[in-house]
């Protein structure tokens, strides 16, 4: 893009979480205000005041920053409540100019009337005059002719026929404007030059744009970006799907590999690369490019993307990005039984397994605990008749031999050893073992771990897990 007077524009709702969608919104605002040279504007849409909360807007704002989008980043955050004035003033004006007018059918006369529910309203308030007074709402008058015509960048030219659109309300009985009104006169009052949202929003395009050349103003760029689906084609729901942002940074997604998943929703860099920084996509990006169609939102994709980018980590940043998982209320362990020496050996084989953050708990606890916590199909499917007894009994005869170095590669020899003689290979033999010092089947390289364990602790975990399977 050449333009360097662009103002795009993301306004959420505060409704409590900041949904996957909103998020690849704010990105696409963002990045077309940044690679342009122009500003982003950040507008909370709070008109509806029972779905407005002022610690949902933090959230919002909370949820940006850690994307890498903070306050640096935007103009704002504005709220649409402080421009009602400037709504009420818009619709007056439309009503004085013969271009709304006040209507007072309920819904149920709509329906009686046009004898099918489906039909929108009938014009039937068009041309009686009606002064403002309870009950009484305030309709755009669609002109005649047509079609709207909206260009969009993503979409193309999109027709919508002026007799398929009903003369909307535009303000309540009580001169509250709705979303529609309000969202228009923010954007003439913001200098918007350009709309960029998601596909569930380019029904509104038609009526707003009437709006915008009604109120005398050239009408915007509109872009709508394709709505996400689930494996199922289905479109995202809160009720059904996984879309809170808050959940993935909770659950220890990187803010990088999430910002670099979603901008793939639809739109790809070329050259057969997926995984790229933010900062190298910039200039690549034009909204020209971004795909119409329905964008997969693979949660199994992006937990891949989220795990490369842990191994990509250096290790003293590995480290940072995993303390809000080893410390606090949260931590099966004492906080003085966790010791930084330890983790910083151990970390490195962790970070090559993870997909998560929050995987580094239940990989590293039991060096932190005074006994392991069972995973009890685990104990079942590793301590089998013939194999579990057997290979504990052996490996505590083969570990109290205190003229056995306490090292990884030894302690592997010495159990491959015990296994050799109850007829086991290597992978058979190791399991009851592994579940007895860690809990699990699944883990870290079991004799990397049982040398930093420690020969007593080792010991003392097999002899109780022999105690617990004769019992």
């Amino acid at each position: 893009m050449t333009e360097t007077s662009i103002r795009t524009r993301f306004a959420p709702s505060p409704t409590g979480m900041f949904h996957v969608g909103n998020a690849r919104s704010l990105l696409l605002n963002w990045v077309v205000a940044r690679q342009s040279g122009g500003t982003m504007v950040l507008r909370i849409e709070d008109t509806d005041a029972a779905r407005s909360r002022p610690e949902w807007t933090e959230g919002i704002l909370a949820a940006m920053a850690w994307m890498g989008v903070d306050a640096t980043q935007y103009e704002g955050p504005y709220s649409q409540t402080d421009y009602a004035d400037k709504h009420t003033e818009a619709a007056q004006r439309l009503l004085k100019e013969g271009l709304a007018y006040y209507c007072d059918c309920a819904r149920e006369q709509v329906q009686a009337r046009r004898d099918n529910p489906n039909l929108g309203y009938d014009g039937f308030c068009r041309d009686l005059g009606l002064e403002t007074g309870p009950g009484r709402a305030l309709r755009f008058r669609i002109p005649e002719g047509g079609p709207a015509v909206v260009e969009d960048r993503i979409r193309g030219r999109v027709e919508f026929p002026h007799e398929a659109l009903e003369d909307f309300v535009i303000a309540r009985g009580d001169g509250t404007a709705l979303f529609v009104l309000a969202n228009v006169v923010d954007d003439v009052e913001m200098g918007i030059t350009h709309v960029i949202r998601g596909e569930e929003h380019l029904s509104n395009a038609p009526k707003q744009q009437l709006l915008w050349e009604a109120l005398g103003h050239t009408p915007p760029v509109w872009a709508h970006a394709p709505v996400l689906v689930n494996d199922k084609r289905q479109k995202l729901s809160k009720r059904r799907d996984k879309v809170a942002m808050e959940s993935y940074q909770a659950e220890g997604y990187l803010p990088e590999a999430m910002v670099n998943y979603l901008m793939l929703l639809g739109w790809a860099p070329g050259e057969d690369r997926e995984i790229m920084p933010i900062e190298e996509m910039i200039p690549l990006f034009d909204l020209a490019d971004v795909n119409s169609s329905p964008a997969f939102f693979d949660e199994k994709k992006l937990r891949a993307f989220n795990g490369d980018y842990i191994r990509a980590l250096e290790a003293d940043e590995f480290a940072e990005r995993c303390a809000p998982y080893l410390e606090g209320e949260g931590v099966p362990w004492r906080a003085e039984d966790f010791d930084p020496d330890v983790f910083a050996v151990i970390a490195p084989l962790a970070q090559s397994r993870l997909t998560v953050l929050s995987e580094i708990v239940p990989n590293v606890d039991f060096l932190f605990l005074d006994t392991p916590v069972f995973d009890e199909k685990s104990w079942s499917k590793a301590m089998k008749p013939g194999i579990g007894a057997e290979m504990l009994t052996a490996s505590i005869a083969a570990f109290s031999d205190k003229s056995l170095t306490w090292d990884a590669e030894t302690l592997k020899g010495a159990l491959e050893q015990a296994g050799a003689a109850q007829g086991l290979k290597l992978g058979k033999a190791q399991a009851p073992v592994r579940v007895a010092v860690t809990g699990r089947t699944v883990g870290l390289p079991l004799f990397e771990s049982l040398e930093l364990l420690g020969r007593e602790r080792t010991l003392e975990r097999l002899r109780a897990a022999l105690e617990r399977l004769n019992a």
